[in-house]
C-alpha cells in the first residue's frame, strides 16, 4: 500500500508553486536597497565578495578579506555576489574604487533564498503525492514566515543554506522511485556540494537526515542504493574539489574552516549572545513562526500517528535531526536556528491542507481559525493604537500590521464555513494579508532592525575615509565589519594598555562626547590635533612628538 502510493501518478501544481515563487521574489527584492549593511555578517560577505571581484578568477577561488586569508567560510555565495558586483560596474560603468549599493550585495543571496519556496511545495509533493494542497501550503507558509523572508533578503549566506536543503531532501524522495536514481542522487550531491560552499559543517546533519528518512523507507533496495551513492558522489565533487585545492594551497589553515572556526567554535565557545544556550533556537520558532505556529504541535501529533507514512516518518526524522543538531551549540547566534524552517513548514502544511478538506477538521483544528481572528483583532487593535496622540513615533507604521490584521480576521471568519470554497477563499485572504503586511515590513525602514540597536557607522565611516594614516577607534566600535566596509579601510582598536605599538601618525575617529583623545591614548608622549567634525563625530590626527614628526598644518 506504502509503495502503491509513493508511486502515484500525477504532477505538481508547477503553475501555482511558481506564482508563489514570485510573489517570494517580490518580497525579497522590494525595498533591498533602503538600509545600509549591518553587522555582522553583512559587513563581512559584502567585503570578501568584493575582493574577489577585484581580483577576478581564478585569484578568487581563494577568498581573502584585507589581504588576508579568509578562513570563516567557503566562497560560493561570494562568488555569485562578486559576479552581481562585476555585472553593475560593467553595466553603470563605475569605477573600481566605487563602493557597490547595498541591493547590489544582497541581490544573489535574496534570490537564491527564494527558491525555498517552491523547493519546499516539491519536497511535500514527493512526501504527500496527489495531495496538491498540501504542496501548496508548504509553499505558502514558507513564504509567510517573517524569519524566512527577512534572513533571506539579507548579505548572509542562510537563505541560500535553506534552499540548498530543500534541493538536497527533494532529490533524495526522488529516488525513493527507482527511475534515474542516479541522476537524482547526482542532483542531491549538487545540493551538498551547495552546502559544501556556503557553511560547509551542515553537510553533515542534512545528509545524515536525508539518509536516516530513506533507511526507513521501504521503497530504496541495495541496488539503489548504490546508484544513489555513486551519483551523490558526482554531485558533490564541485564542492569536495574547492575544499580539496584550499587545503592544498592553505594548508592546516583550511582546517580551520571546520575545526577552529566551524564545528570547534559553535560546539565549543559560548559566543556572546549566547547566554539561553538551547533556548535561543527555541525562542526564536516561538518569536517568528506565526500565524502558523499553533499548527506545530497539531502536526506534531499528526506525523506521530502517522508514523508509518512517508510523511509522518520523514518530517519526524528531519525535524528531529535538525533540531538535535542545532539545540546543543554552545555558540547560539539568532540565525542558526535557520534550518529549522523547512521541517516546521513540511509538518505544519498537512494540518493546514485538513482545514480545507470537508470532515477534516476535528479537536483543536477546527477550533483554530477562531483563534486567528483573536489575533487578527489584536493587530489591528496595535494599528490603531499607532494613531493615539502620545504614540506619535510609531504612526508613520501603523499601517504595518492592518493587512495581516485584516487577513486573519476574514480569512478565521471564512475558515469557519462549512463549504469548501469559502474555507480556501478564506485561506487566500489570510496567506494575502499576511504578505501584504510583510511586503509593508521590507519597504519600511524597520525591516533591518539590528541596525537601531547600536549607533550607525555611516557619519564615522565617511571620516575614517579620509586621510592616509591608519585609523584607530576605542573598544569594540573598531570592531564593526560595515564600519570597514564603508570606510573602504581597516578601522584598528586602539590598543589600551601602556606596551601597545600604535605607528605615528594615525587617525583617531571618536564620538564627541567621549572622553579626550589624550585620555583614550593613555600614553603621555602623544599629541594630537582635531582635523574634521561635527557635533556627534570627530576625527583626530595623531602623532608622537618623539619620533620627530612635525606638527600637522
Amino acid at each position: 500500500m506504502i509503495h502503491s502510493l509513493i508511486l502515484q501518478s500525477g504532477t505538481p501544481p508547477r503553475r501555482l508553486l511558481l506564482f508563489l515563487w514570485a510573489a517570494a521574489l517580490v518580497l525579497s527584492l522590494a525595498g533591498l536597497d533602503n538600509l545600509p549593511l549591518r553587522d555582522w555578517d553583512e559587513g563581512i560577505v559584502a567585503r570578501v565578495a568584493l575582493e574577489i571581484a577585484d581580483r577576478g578568477l581564478p585569484h578568487g577561488l581563494l577568498p581573502t578579506i584585507w589581504g588576508n586569508d579568509y578562513l570563516n567560510k567557503p566562497p560560493g555565495l561570494h562568488w555569485l555576489i562578486a559576479a552581481v558586483i562585476s555585472c553593475w560596474r560593467h553595466l553603470s560603468g563605475a569605477p573600481v574604487s566605487a563602493l557597490p549599493p547595498e541591493w547590489v550585495v544582497r541581490l544573489a543571496p535574496a534570490l537564491l533564498s527564494t527558491l525555498v519556496v517552491p523547493l519546499g511545495g516539491l519536497v511535500q509533493w514527493q512526501l504527500r503525492p496527489g495531495q496538491r494542497t498540501a504542496a501548496l501550503a508548504t509553499a505558502a507558509i514558507l513564504l509567510t514566515l517573517l524569519p524566512v523572508m527577512r534572513q533571506g533578503r539579507l548579505a548572509m549566506l542562510d537563505g541560500a543554506q535553506l534552499s540548498a536543503m530543500a534541493l538536497l531532501w527533494w532529490a533524495l524522495l526522488r529516488s525513493r522511485r527507482g527511475q534515474r536514481v542516479w541522476a537524482n542522487g547526482a542532483v542531491a550531491g549538487l545540493g551538498g556540494s551547495a552546502l559544501l560552499l556556503l557553511k560547509a559543517p551542515i553537510l553533515l546533519p542534512a545528509l545524515l537526515a536525508g539518509f536516516l528518512g530513506l533507511a526507513f523507507d521501504p521503497t530504496p533496495g541495495p541496488k539503489r542504493w548504490r546508484w544513489l551513492l555513486a551519483g551523490l558522489v558526482v554531485g558533490l565533487l564541485p564542492g569536495l574539489a574547492w575544499h580539496a585545492y584550499h587545503g592544498l594551497m592553505r594548508g592546516q589553515g583550511a582546517l580551520w574552516l571546520w575545526g577552529g572556526d566551524g564545528v570547534g567554535r559553535v560546539l565549543l565557545e559560548a559566543g556572546e549572545g549566547s547566554s539561553l544556550g538551547w533556548r535561543v533556537p527555541l525562542l526564536k520558532v516561538l518569536e517568528g513562526g506565526w500565524p502558523w505556529l499553533p499548527l506545530w504541535p497539531i502536526a506534531v501529533g499528526m506525523a506521530w500517528r502517522q508514523r508509518q507514512c512517508p510523511w509522518g516518518r520523514w518530517c519526524l526524522v528531519l525535524q528531529a535531526v535538525m533540531a538535535t543538531s542545532i539545540l546543543p551549540l554552545r555558540t547560539q547566534l539568532p540565525w542558526y536556528s535557520h534550518p529549522l524552517w523547512l521541517p516546521f513548514a513540511l509538518l505544519c502544511a498537512a494540518p493546514l491542507a485538513d482545514l480545507l478538506r470537508p470532515g477534516g477538521r476535528g479537536g483543536v483544528l477546527r477550533r483554530l481559525p477562531w483563534f486567528w481572528m483573536v489575533l487578527g483583532g489584536v493587530l489591528l487593535a496595535a494599528g490603531a493604537v499607532a494613531n493615539l496622540p502620545d504614540q506619535a513615533a510609531l504612526a508613520p507604521y501603523r499601517w504595518l500590521p492592518l493587512p495581516a490584521g485584516a487577513g486573519l480576521l476574514g480569512g478565521g471568519w471564512l475558515l469557519l464555513k462549512p463549504a469548501e470554497s469559502p474555507r480556501r477563499k478564506g485561506l487566500l485572504l489570510l496567506i494575502g494579508g499576511w504578505w501584504l503586511s510583510l511586503l509593508l515590513l521590507g519597504t519600511s525602514p524597520l525591516w533591518n532592525w539590528e541596525l537601531n540597536e547600536r549607533w550607525s557607522v555611516l557619519p564615522a565611516a565617511t571620516l575614517a575615509a579620509g586621510g592616509g594614516a591608519p585609523v584607530y577607534m576605542d573598544g569594540d566600535a573598531a570592531e564593526r565589519p560595515s564600519l570597514r566596509w564603508y570606510a573602504q579601510r581597516e578601522v584598528r582598536r586602539l590598543p589600551d594598555h601602556q606596551g601597545g605599538r600604535i605607528p605615528s601618525p594615525f587617525n583617531l575617529i571618536r564620538q564627541a562626547g567621549d572622553p579626550p583623545a589624550q585620555t583614550l591614548l593613555r600614553k603621555g608622549s602623544f599629541c594630537s590635533l582635531k582635523l574634521l567634525g561635527d557635533d556627534n563625530w570627530q576625527r583626530w590626527l595623531c602623532y608622537d612628538p618623539a619620533t620627530g614628526e612635525s606638527r600637522p598644518p
